[in-house]
């Protein structure tokens, strides 16, 4: 286990890290994998006779498939936040848009001065009616950008296992303070303070993983959001999402799970006509290695 002073060395690495994301990921353009189980609301009027009454029923999930062209961009009243942007391919096998032609209007917005292609793209994704479809997990490195450190306790836990590498696990919780994380459910905003593991590479504190988690009584209910964000070096020089996942428990009962994996990233230039180089090696998924 590192020395505690080594702490100061590996929150430098991780935000300078953090740093390099929020300028070359506004550049970077891939393909989106979402996949949804949802919990279906129970019939309120069913009669149960004998066992069946006895036992609980069990729960009925209704499960999505969505594919997206997906990218990162700030709205010019908050130039410092970067939002998730996509334009959707196909909906549960149905083509919505040829994948080129998407990845040519996501990029064209992500280019455009103007916030309404942004706005409009971001308003057609929540329109596809998912429950709990949690956004903006891909960019979460930028929680430990150098001027947000200060806002949490770290600790370094203990070392793990990950892609065949030794991680070192750290703790962080969010200060005393205004709440650093936002959960949208419907049009309620709630605020929340965070706790989470942050995962970096024992030989050099590369991240590699941060978990995110906060608790909120709901009246007479407790609902619990947990998000996990597998990073992996790219070809770009900046670390990209390979894998996130976001699920939702209310009294430990499982009601929505999220899981988006990402390939095919290009990096596109700033000039008028978009020229995208060679494609980026699809990413390994989440505990395996990436190809040699």
């Amino acid at each position: 286990m590192p020395a505690a002073e080594d702490l100061g060395l590996i929150l430098r690495r991780v935000s300078e890290e953090a740093e390099v994301f929020r300028v070359t990921a506004p550049r970077i353009v891939a393909r989106e994998t979402l996949r949804q189980k949802a919990r279906k609301k129970r019939s309120r009027f069913r009669i149960r006779v004998g066992e069946a009454a006895r036992k609980p029923p069990a729960p009925k999930f209704q499960k999505r498939e969505i594919v997206s062209e997906y990218g990162f961009s700030a709205l010019k009243e908050a130039p410092d936040a970067l939002l998730e942007v996509r334009q959707v391919v196909s909906v549960d096998g149905r083509s919505v848009t040829e994948s080129g032609k998407a990845r040519e209007t996501l990029t064209l917005g992500l280019l455009n001065k103007d916030d309404r292609a942004k706005k409009r793209m971001l308003k057609r994704f929540e329109k596809l009616g998912l429950r709990g479809a949690a956004t903006d997990f891909g960019q979460l490195i930028l929680l430990f950008r150098r001027a947000n450190l200060g806002r949490f306790r770290f600790r370094i836990l203990r070392r793990e296992q990950l892609r065949k590498e030794t991680a070192l696990v750290l703790a962080y919780e969010q200060k005393e303070g205004p709440e650093g994380f936002t959960i949208f459910e419907g049009r309620r905003a709630v605020r929340a303070r965070l706790e989470g593991e942050l995962w970096v590479r024992a030989s050099d504190y590369l991240p590699m993983r941060i978990t995110v988690r906060t608790t909120q009584p709901q009246g007479d209910y407790t609902a619990v959001h947990e998000g996990r964000v597998d990073y992996v070096p790219s070809r770009f020089g900046v670390l990209l999402p390979a894998e996130v996942t976001y699920r939702k428990l209310v009294d430990d009962e499982l009601l929505v799970e999220n899981t988006a994996t990402y390939d095919d990233y290009h990096m596109f230039a700033a000039e008028t006509v978009i020229q995208f180089p060679a494609a980026e090696p699809a990413a390994p998924p989440a505990g395996k290695p990436p190809p040699p």
